[in-house]
């Protein structure tokens, strides 16, 4: 039996697909592509089945015992038996973004333990962002030109302020129930932002508070939260301050309602 891959091995190759992935969904964002509709209505390109099946097959070889819970693949009703360990994979979450030509769109890739998420790839390929955190380790984003990764430098979410805070929210999904939670807060500045992009912007500092007040799916979110809390940040079910969990087969693997913050 081969060695099992340690998390440094795991989440550079974790980078690796991803960027494999996004250059692909590069290649045809740049071209005339067709949308379709999946069954819930929500949109679907080929980026997303191409670029899930590039990821299965690299996490296939890099760890072939952590079954994979993967967004395309669960639409077809392609659940394995998750365990304590398990990836979770969106090869191209923000469809709406892509669809519209936003730039707004990330290929996301975590690993999940007992619950948590504890490695995370976030890639946005059109704005040449790579963002990688290890839950203990830390968290870094790596600038990316022609495809090629650049420089790359430690990131830190910054200390929450108790007034004049930076809000992010969806592009595509914020509603009432959003904005009235937002009218609680001292807000300063509002950021508008497509996938997991609004995590990063917390973990860059750049950004306090992320209310999610909406239906999302733990592949939505497990790489995010990953980078997020490796950067210093932290993801509670709204209410309280309970982290957000994984595994959640009772529900459908959908999320409760949550928040994303800074550092405390």
């Amino acid at each position: 039996m081969a060695a099992r891959p340690d998390d440094v091995t795991m989440i550079d190759a974790m980078a690796s697909l991803a960027l494999e992935a996004g250059r692909l969904a590069m290649a045809i964002y740049e071209s005339d592509f067709a949308v379709e509709a999946k069954g819930d209505a929500s949109p679907v390109t080929e980026a997303d089945r191409l670029g899930e099946a590039i990821i299965l097959r690299g996490l296939d070889r890099l760890a072939p015992h952590i079954p994979v819970l993967a967004e395309e693949a669960a639409s077809e009703g392609k659940i394995p038996s998750l365990g304590n360990e398990f990836f979770l994979v969106d090869p191209l979450d923000g469809t709406r973004e892509f669809v519209t030509k936003t730039g707004e769109f990330t290929v996301n890739i975590a690993l999940v333990r007992n619950g948590a998420p504890v490695l995370g790839v976030v890639f946005a390929p059109a704005i040449g962002k790579l963002y990688r955190g290890v839950v203990g380790k830390g968290a870094t984003l790596t600038k990316i030109a022609e495809g090629r990764p650049g420089a790359t430098a430690p990131i830190n979410a910054r200390q929450t302020p108790t007034r004049g805070l930076i809000a992010v929210a969806s592009r595509s999904h914020r509603g009432p129930e959003t904005d009235a939670f937002l009218e609680t807060l001292d807000v300063a500045d509002f950021a508008a932002a497509g996938s997991s992009l609004k995590f990063c912007l917390i973990a860059e500092g750049l950004a306090d508070v992320y209310p999610r007040l909406g239906r999302t799916m733990e592949w939505d979110t497990g790489a995010g939260q990953a980078v997020l809390e490796a950067a210093g940040g932290r993801v509670v079910v709204f209410g309280g301050e309970e982290p957000l969990r994984y595994g959640k087969l009772p529900r459908g693997f959908d999320n409760p309602h949550f928040i994303a913050w800074g550092a405390r």
